[in-house]
């Protein structure tokens, strides 16, 4: 479980001290690229707690997520409509359920630890 933190670490810590500069035009594309990777990194997170997680399932979601979205943008770019707002408001909704899960079984293994070592004592 390190692993994966040390890298986030090393990839925040690069992505601060580097001076890349993304055009403007970019902007919702990055955005919903952003949104996609962290709606997978959570539900990878919340796989793992429940014990169902599957590296296939993981890698192809992310991959999945992150072209549909930006195939979204870019044809609402096209069209002049802003369908990059689903995609946002799909990954953010998908977002916060997983977190709100996470928390729920973090709390559950939490509570259940503690209530173990009260009865041990």
């Amino acid at each position: 479980m390190w692993l994966p933190l040390l890298g986030l670490l090393l990839g925040v810590s690069l992505g601060l001290l580097s001076d890349i500069q993304i055009p403007q035009v970019y902007n919702n594309y990055l955005s919903i690229a952003i949104l996609a990777a962290f709606d997978t990194l959570f539900g990878g997170i919340r796989a793992h707690l429940q014990q169902v997680y599957d590296d296939r399932v993981f890698v192809s979601g992310f991959f999945f997520n992150i072209l549909l979205a930006a195939a979204l943008a870019f044809i609402g770019v096209h069209l002049g409509l802003d369908l990059y707002l689903a995609a946002v408001f799909a990954f953010g909704v998908r977002l916060f359920q997983n977190i709100a899960v996470i928390r729920r079984i973090l709390l559950a293994k939490w509570t259940s630890r503690k209530q173990n070592s009260s009865t041990n004592v």
